[in-house]
């Protein structure tokens, strides 16, 4: 007789800004048998999902497919893949995932400038278009949806500067993909990295990815080099050496791109599972209809802030440049913020997340992303936190927050 329980995880109401709840016909798609990663039936599930990919980015890309790993393995394959050592690399920063894009751009050997603006703020995209020209740099990193201030950079200037001027601009939409817009096509982004485990409602594993044919060229010159098949006359890039190969084997995208591309040539065994669950999890996705899913987040949002101010609570950050999938109370003072997460997690099965850094004790952060982006489950969680918060001494209007988050979805 085993001396293990039995595996049995608490049934949870998940409004953190990642991971969220599984849609449940994801979970399902995780049971089916497992099949070979070269039968033809699983090859076929690997092109319809590239396919999918392709409407979800919203761009034409040929290069729409999942790195296996978490989202950050889909951030390091491209950064590691496109960044070779003394490469310049600007990076504008507005809260903690900025921070990480330049700590994996100095893993590489860039030059790296950063920019940051206030934490709850975005930037004006004309700053770092002076910034590039004052850096010039041969690549631009950034993020789309910073979910440590629950704030949304604007990018299509940026976009369009960094095309005009013949430079990479790489984005982690890994809060946007599947919940907000991201006009991969439209807005000229390069390289795009997405995640599973936030609007998708898939469980973190996977890191959806697209980039473009700039890419591929570099990708494609960089491998040419590697092999000693380049003629240093050529190009600057040329005359690099060898030994800038990439120090990668898992994460080399042109090795990822030989996998997924018609030749299939073998580069590892692909997670079978998960790319069921991400394949079921972009066809729930473009049933609904993406801007359908959009106007749904939207609303939950608006309900759920109403809620929140209705109880007394004032949100974070600039509202004109507000994340719609994640929002920022501020803890009000007096109140141990830590306190209410633990009487909302074990007295009503409700997780809302804290913060990072400078914000840690300061604010709360509520999700309302993919399948956890329901009616139910904001007026759960309104319910819950004003209950707790009157518990800890919190004076406010009993009952008026649900009641200003029903006046939305009812069109009062």
């Amino acid at each position: 007789m085993s001396a293990y329980r039995e595996l049995s995880p608490s049934l949870r109401t998940i409004m953190t800004p990642g991971p969220v709840e599984a849609d449940p016909r994801v979970l399902r798609a995780m049971s089916f048998p497992v099949l070979g990663q070269f039968d033809p039936e699983f090859t076929d599930l690997m092109n319809e999902t590239m396919s999918m990919l392709r409407e979800v980015f919203r761009t034409g890309n040929e290069w729409c497919f999942p790195v296996d790993g978490t989202s950050r393995s889909g951030l390091e394959a491209v950064l590691v893949s496109l960044i070779r050592p003394g490469d310049r690399v600007l990076v504008p920063i507005f809260g903690r995932f900025g921070h990480l894009l330049a700590e994996i751009a100095e893993r590489c050997g860039a030059e790296v400038s950063v920019i940051e603006t206030e934490w709850g703020t975005v930037f004006d995209p004309e700053i770092i278009i002076q910034a590039i020209h004052r850096h010039k740099p041969q690549l631009v990193a950034i993020v789309h949806g910073e979910t440590s201030t629950g704030q949304v950079q604007p990018l299509g200037e940026i976009g369009k500067a960094c095309r005009e001027l013949d430079i990479l601009l790489v984005v982690d939409a890994v809060a946007t993909i599947g919940g907000t817009p991201v006009e991969t096509d439209q807005w000229m982004l390069d390289a795009v990295i997405g995640g599973t485990q936030k609007c998708l409602s898939v469980p973190s594993g996977m890191a959806p990815i697209t980039y473009n044919s700039r890419v591929e060229q570099q990708l494609l010159s960089r491998k040419r080099i590697e092999r000693g098949l380049a003629d240093p006359a050529v190009s600057e890039a040329a005359a690099r050496p060898v030994s800038d190969s990439i120090r990668s084997n898992y994460f080399d995208l042109s090795q990822l791109q030989d996998y997924w591309g018609p030749m299939r040539l073998n580069h590892h065994t692909e997670a079978t599972s998960m790319l069921y669950a991400l394949h079921e999890g972009l066809r729930i996705v473009l049933a609904e209809g993406l801007e359908e899913r959009f106007a749904r987040h939207r609303i939950n949002e608006l309900a759920l802030t109403a809620g929140l101010q209705a109880m007394g609570l004032q949100l974070y950050g600039s509202q004109a440049s507000k994340l719609p999938v994640v929002t920022c109370p501020l803890i009000p003072e007096g109140i141990d913020g830590e306190q209410v997460r633990s009487m909302l997690l074990h007295q009503f099965g409700i997780e809302i997340a804290s913060s990072f850094g400078p914000l840690k004790g300061r604010i709360w952060r509520i999700g309302t992303m993919g399948f956890s982006c329901r009616q139910t489950n904001v007026l759960q969680v309104l319910g819950a936190l004003e209950a707790v918060l009157l518990r800890c001494g919190f004076r406010l209007p009993a009952g008026e927050a649900v009641q200003a988050a029903l006046d939305v979805y009812t069109g009062k």
